[in-house]
């Protein structure tokens, strides 16, 4: 359970990392547009100082199309959070989804303004139930038996 003196806190979002690559283009362009489109999308936490977490949420977006890469978009996108008063499975949970769900929306939206200026129809990504993600990740993580 959290104190009474717990609190979160967003202080700063940033782009840590955004990369871009189209290596079948210009071809690519002269095709009729019905890509295959694999995402990837992962989180990653650490502490910074007493109180501080840098929350990075990573999305990878690979299109192809006729069995060749249209395009290859990365973005890290970060944010600093104050965190404190949580007990470590609060804690834990807050940033496996509260902290993701919060840097969505600006992931989302650097992913469709990359596609876009690279002259690819918008990426719309589909909103993520993080919460979701997280239980699934955590049951499959107490299903792996313990090595030693």
């Amino acid at each position: 359970m959290s104190d009474a003196r717990s609190q979160m806190r967003l202080e700063r979002i940033y782009l840590k990392d955004a990369s871009f690559e189209s290596p079948a283009a210009p071809a690519v362009f002269k095709e009729t547009w019905q890509p295959d489109i694999s995402l990837e999308i992962n989180t990653r936490s650490q502490k910074i100082g007493d109180a501080h977490f840098e929350v990075v949420l990573t999305v990878t977006a690979k299109a192809e199309t006729d069995g060749r890469t249209a395009f290859i978009i990365e973005v890290q996108q970060a944010a600093l959070f104050l965190i404190q008063g949580l007990e470590q499975a609060v804690l834990h949970r807050t940033l496996g989804t509260l902290c993701p769900a919060t840097l969505f929306p600006y992931v989302r939206e650097a992913v469709d303004s990359l596609a876009v200026r690279g002259g690819f129809p918008p990426l719309n990504l589909a909103p993520m139930n993080f919460e979701a993600a997280y239980e699934q990740a955590l049951k499959q993580s107490q299903a792996r038996p313990a090595t030693h």
